[in-house]
């Protein structure tokens, strides 16, 4: 059976990790699961509230990881899926998960990456002249990063994926799941 890894971290948005981890599984993939430690983390979930100017945050579903990052052998992998959520603010200064993140782009391998999931990205160097969705506060930051933001649901950029929300979650997957039939 064919691996798909899904890195994350505490705070990751629960919506944007569990929606992919099943749907991966349901078409056929063994997912796996890995961030900073090997335990059980605690996402949390972002609404968007009528008269906020940014969402608000309240305490998710807790999920175990599967592995740390530095037990990752990303060769034994076909994909990557980068959700958001707040995980991503620290994920990008976790050399290990540079580290993975790399090798899928230098491999050239299907990467999904959602939200706040290409801040991880851009801190891996594997943005600059492509494009990008994400959430839209991020545009300074995909840009930054030397990509161009294009606020879409699901954008298809080579073998990145890139979508704004979970609430992309279906036409974010659907592009990444087409992606990976067609290289079976």
């Amino acid at each position: 059976m064919e691996k798909v890894l899904l890195i994350t971290g505490d705070a990751a948005e629960s919506l944007e990790v569990l929606y992919p981890y099943q749907r991966l599984i349901e078409e056929g993939y063994d997912v796996h699961m890995a961030a900073p430690a090997a335990r059980k983390l605690q996402f949390v979930i972002h609404e968007f509230v009528k008269g906020f100017d940014t969402y608000a945050e309240k305490p998710g579903y807790a999920f175990p990881a599967d592995m740390a990052f530095e037990d990752v052998n990303p060769a034994d992998y076909i994909a990557l899926v980068v959700p958001g959520g707040r995980a991503p603010e620290y994920l990008r200064n976790n050399e290990e998960c540079l580290r993975i993140v790399r090798h899928f782009v230098e491999a050239d391998k299907p990467i999904a990456h959602l939200c706040h999931g290409p801040l991880i990205m851009a801190a891996a160097g594997a943005l600059d002249g492509r494009r990008a969705s994400a959430y839209p506060a991020l545009a300074p930051d995909i840009r930054a990063a030397g990509a161009e933001f294009v606020d879409t649901e699901a954008l298809v950029d080579g073998l990145q994926v890139s979508g704004r929300s979970w609430a992309d979650n279906p036409p974010w997957m659907r592009e990444f799941i087409r992606i990976l039939r067609s290289r079976r």
